[in-house]
């Protein structure tokens, strides 16, 4: 049996790798790779700002350090993939960013994809990523629901705002496909897609996917 896939939420609020901990569940098959989930305990409570990301990149590398003979892969749970490319150069195990993974995986589902973001500080920081991997003319837009890492939990409300955008999306912008452009988003996957009726990607359940088969075939 392999060394688990490790998932690094790099922000310290608990319930959210909780989240991302059962969104995982249906992914810990038979025969396949333990999944692991770890909160970067001196993460801020949420990844929201460029000062954010940049405060993580450093520990969330020397973890992937400190674990690379005790893991199969790694994946960093935000959706600004804070040290991504460093991540890659710290270890020879696949690293995997879960904004990149949900992008990826969007393409195979439909023509356009959209994102739903927390705030509308995130949507220039998604823009600049879709840009940077060359997808602008499959995107379809991204709308912000106004609500930061530590209130996702709310089940309600926030589901009933990323319907709304959800909607927004698919009926004004031609989206085929939605991405929750945050890990913390992870818990409200299905009854939104049952809402919106078109796919709905979460980006870990995305990235544990690609990571599972990487350590699969290797």
């Amino acid at each position: 049996m392999p060394p688990p896939i490790l998932v690094i939420n790099p922000n310290s609020t608990e319930a959210v790798t909780a989240g991302i901990d059962d969104a995982l569940e249906p992914l810990r098959i038979a025969g396949g790779p333990s999944i692991e989930c770890v909160t970067l305990k001196d993460g801020p409570p949420g990844i929201e700002t460029e000062a954010h990301i940049d405060a993580v990149i450093a520990p969330v590398c020397a973890l992937i350090e400190k674990r690379q003979d005790s893991a199969s892969a790694f994946i960093i749970a935000c959706f600004s993939d804070p040290g991504l490319h460093q991540a890659r150069d710290t270890t020879q195990k696949p690293v995997f960013g879960i904004a990149e993974s949900a992008m990826v995986t969007a393409l195979t589902m439909g023509e356009r994809f959209g994102i739903i973001s927390i705030l509308e500080d995130s949507i220039p920081r998604h823009a600049r990523a879709v840009q940077a991997a060359g997808l602008g003319e499959r995107f379809a837009g991204d709308i912000a629901i106004g609500v930061s890492v530590t209130e996702l939990a709310g089940d309600d409300s926030v589901l009933a705002r990323l319907v709304s955008a959800g909607r927004t999306l698919k009926d004004d912008h031609g989206a085929g496909v939605v991405i929750l452009g945050c890990a913390g988003m992870a818990r409200h996957r299905k009854r939104s897609e049952n809402a919106l009726r078109i796919p709905v990607v979460d980006p870990t359940q995305a990235a544990a996917t690609l990571a599972i088969g990487a350590v699969q075939l290797r």
